[in-house]
């Protein structure tokens, strides 16, 4: 199984549309590690780890997010895993 990590940086109106929330959950449906948190600027970070595939899918849902959300741009970068198998809110 290709396990990798990714860090993602959602830009748009992210916050206050519960995008954390859905991401968790879903990211946790997913059975992906990882975390995410808002920024002070009103974008929201996440980091996803777990099966190329599945974090796959994790980042085209960030491309649109939850109802409500009117994502912009979606930065990601690829890191080293690091053996995150839980997902938190930040």
């Amino acid at each position: 199984m290709d396990i990798t990590r990714t860090h993602a940086v959602i830009r748009g109106r992210v916050q206050g549309v519960f995008f954390r929330t859905e991401a968790s959950a879903r990211a946790r449906s997913l059975g992906l590690g990882g975390w995410v948190r808002n920024l002070p600027d009103g974008s929201v970070e996440a980091a996803f780890e777990g099966p190329r595939e599945v974090v796959g899918l994790m980042l085209r849902w960030c491309e649109h997010g939850p109802a409500g959300a009117r994502v912009e741009t979606v930065d990601v970068t690829w890191e080293p895993t690091e053996g995150d198998t839980a997902f938190e809110v930040r």
